[in-house]
């Protein structure tokens, strides 16, 4: 007799044969931007770890200090009985990072971004969102129940016309990535700010992939096109630059005391342990005090993209900072040279949809300042081989 499940198996093998389907890998983490995959260590540039952070003695031993004396995990909401002296100690340093009087700490950057969009908008408010942003930010755009738009970033006349049309009854929510996770290219935020401003709309950067990377502070995409003062709410992650976990949002007290009785991913998620948020501050200090990391950083990624571009190897043209992708169209062919590179000794992603359209599967490369020269000029002679002999 069938079980309620056995359509489950039909399902994933049209994954298989579509080249879709994902599998769970043995992963260890290493110093050096280093890692074990199932036994044998590679070079790792399929991590978010951009400023090499997540191994770095001090993050590690301010995490130690924490966990002697409070334990592994918080224990409950923060609302309930979570919220310890180490995430009020984070949450006040994340603002005087951030220059703004307040933030709140959600457990990861998708809970950040889903509750914030869903505590601001609702029913009788209108979302404009981008095609390209992140899950956790389409995902609170439909959870809201606000009525939908999609634009394009490389479009703006489409985004004005759309607000243009739009009734101005109710909020008005633009939201956007600063750095768009899969093209690595940048949103434009001074134009964005400018139809925000002259339609009277909320605007919300999800700057995941800026903190720590962009600014002469460190505090992203914002920061370094002047427009921090413009946008209504900056959304921001732990996970990617700092090195740690969490997600969190800087702004005026109001808005973090509305997002603290309305934000429902972080009303009811249990709060972060609190030696990630001693982790989490220390890196946050390590971030303002080393601006040669970030330095470093976008010197390797011009580098980089400088070095396939001579071997004639098609990447996203407008794409800037680590996120380096190389695009394969499709999902077989993106699959079949990331194990050519592991074969070689390199970790690299090969994403296919639905992370990103139909037809532009690829190999998302990503730098960090741990990475050495070497380690770079290894992986263009690989990708090479794997494009070229393949």
């Amino acid at each position: 007799m069938p079980g309620p499940l056995d359509w489950i198996n039909d399902e994933l093998a049209s994954l298989e044969s579509a080249g879709l389907r994902r599998i769970r890998r043995n992963v260890l983490p290493l110093p050096a931007m280093r890692c074990r995959v199932d036994g044998r260590e590679l070079v790792n540039f399929a991590s978010n770890d951009y400023l090499n952070l997540s191994h770095d003695p001090r993050v590690i031993a301010a995490a130690q200090s924490a966990l002697g004396s409070s334990g592994v995990g918080a224990a409950a909401s923060a609302l309930i009985c979570g919220r310890t002296a180490w995430h009020v100690a984070l949450e006040e340093r994340l603002a005087r990072f951030e220059r703004q009087p307040a933030a709140i700490l959600f457990p990861t950057g998708f809970a950040a971004n889903a509750g914030t969009i869903c505590a601001l908008a609702g029913s009788d408010e209108t979302i404009f969102s981008d095609r390209l942003n992140h899950a956790s930010l389409i995902d609170g755009c439909r959870l809201s129940g606000a009525r939908l738009r999609i634009y394009r970033h490389d479009d703006l006349a489409g985004l004005e016309t759309e607000l243009q049309k739009s009734s101005p009854q109710g909020r008005r929510l633009i939201v956007t990535d600063s750095v768009f996770s899969m093209d690595g290219d940048l949103a434009p935020l001074v134009e964005l700010c400018t139809l925000a401003e002259r339609f009277g709309a909320l605007l919300l950067v999800d700057e995941a992939h800026a903190t720590g990377v962009f600014g002469a502070g460190g505090r992203g995409l914002a920061e370094l096109l002047q427009v921090e003062h413009r946008v209504a709410v900056r959304v921001g992650t732990l996970s990617k630059a700092v090195g740690t976990l969490g997600g969190f949002v800087a702004g005026p007290q109001p808005l973090i005391d509305w997002l603290w009785n309305r934000a429902r991913p972080q009303m009811f998620s249990t709060a972060l342990p609190p030696a990630i948020c001693a982790a989490a501050a220390e890196a946050i200090q390590i971030i303002e005090d080393e601006p040669q990391r970030r330095a470093r950083l976008l010197e390797l990624s011009s580098t980089f993209r400088a070095s396939l571009a001579r071997c004639g190897i098609r990447t996203v043209a407008t794409a800037a900072g680590p996120i380096v992708p190389v695009i394969l169209e499709t999902p077989e062919r993106a699959v079949q040279v990331a194990r050519r590179l592991e074969e070689s000794g390199f970790l690299v992603g090969a994403i296919r949809p639905p992370t990103v359209p139909q037809g532009t599967s690829r190999l998302r490369i990503t730098l960090s300042s741990g990475h050495q020269p070497a380690d770079l000029d290894r992986l263009v002679a690989a990708l090479q081989l794997a494009l070229f002999d393949s």
